[in-house]
């Protein structure tokens, strides 16, 4: 089997850390930090230590579900995508575009918080664009 170490970024908070997934035969196994990271400088908190069983938990969510009758059925993303931007349409329509807001996240690149600021402020009419490290 073939066991690699890939080098990613921690997707919990805004810091940055960096560690390694440990992968073999294609399946993530565990967590190993970078140690000549200068931000996290080989030590993680307890979210990125545990990184692997949230990536592999059975109750991840992998698929767009939507809401049918009591429970959910799974739809194709061009369908979930479509009644999202339904919605927010029907939304503005309705309510007018400040009844709407879009939080950015403190993992994205400056390129695309751009990018989501250009979405909401051009697309849905918006200016409230904030940011998750605010929260």
């Amino acid at each position: 089997m073939q066991y690699d170490m890939v080098l990613t970024t921690c997707p919990f908070c805004g810091t940055g850390c960096n560690f390694y997934l440990q992968v073999l035969g294609g399946e993530i196994i565990d967590v190993v930090p970078c140690q000549t990271h200068p931000i996290s400088e080989g030590q993680l908190c307890v979210l990125g230590r545990n990184a692997s069983r949230y990536i592999t938990h059975k109750d991840r969510l992998t698929r767009p579900l939507v809401r049918e009758g009591d429970g959910f059925k799974e739809v194709s993303w061009a369908e979930a995508y479509g009644r999202v931007a339904d919605g927010l349409t029907a939304i503005r329509d309705a309510s007018g575009p400040d009844s709407l807001g879009v939080l950015s996240s403190a993992k994205c690149t400056n390129e695309e918080n751009y990018l989501v600021m250009k979405l909401a402020r051009g697309v849905l009419g918006t200016n409230n664009v904030d940011h998750c490290a605010r929260l």
